[in-house]
């Protein structure tokens, strides 16, 4: 079985190199702001602790969990473990919130939380039915109160779940021996749509991900 750095967690470095992360004004709900900077903090710590022991026991982010040894295993299985339980609660809060008071806004969690709340649905991949929820909740609001290049990051995270391609080619993986867009839709079109969310062209967004994780895996 293989482990890698983009099945698990691609986006989290890029999601802070600063696509679309302005600082916020005041919100309207500070406490709620507060809350979900929190709940990243723990997400990131997790995530970071994470990629550092896969970096350090593979290549290009790649881990082979068959060849790991008696200590390593324990090892991998303890952060992963971690970073599970931190999603696991991260989403159960989410949903919470999200009954009661649909999605954070701009406005009202201000642009850094909202952010946050973003982040947090991202890393829900255990409830694929969720994020779609989220999503649509995301798409129903003023484009001034969501990020679009968030909402271009969910896009592509619940069609790929959901069986479908991407649309801005934001989820990549190992392929061919180097990382590659998951299966995307009208490929001609894609810098175009990205453009239009505020993301960089793929090729460049391609280029980011390659220093930041390296180019392949293990041969």
């Amino acid at each position: 079985m293989f482990m890698t750095i983009g099945s698990i967690s691609l986006l989290l470095g890029l999601a802070l190199v600063g696509h679309d992360a302005p600082k916020s004004p005041p919100a309207k709900d500070p406490e709620l702001r507060t809350e979900l900077l929190k709940r990243t903090v723990a997400d990131q710590e997790a995530r970071e602790e994470w990629i550092k022991w896969m970096k350090d026991h593979g290549s290009g982010g790649v881990v082979t969990t068959a060849n790991l040894n008696e200590k390593e295993r324990a090892e991998f299985e303890k952060l992963t473990g971690r970073m599970k339980a931190v999603d696991e609660e991260n989403t159960r809060w989410l949903r919470g919130l999200v009954e009661k008071q649909g999605w954070p806004t701009n406005t009202r969690a201000g642009k850094d939380g909202a952010n946050a709340a973003w982040l947090l649905v991202q890393h829900a991949d255990a409830d694929p039915k969720f994020q779609r929820q989220c999503l649509d909740l995301m798409a129903k609001v003023p484009k001034e109160e969501i990020s679009q290049s968030n909402l271009a990051y969910l896009t592509d995270r619940v069609l790929l779940a959901e069986g479908q391609k991407q649309l801005y080619g934001t989820q990549f993986h190992f392929a061919d021996g180097k990382l590659q867009p998951r299966p995307l839709e009208d490929e001609a079109g894609v810098d175009k749509r990205r453009a239009e969310a505020g993301l960089p062209p793929l090729a460049e967004y391609a280029r980011l991900i390659e220093e930041q994780y390296g180019s392949g895996p293990p041969k």
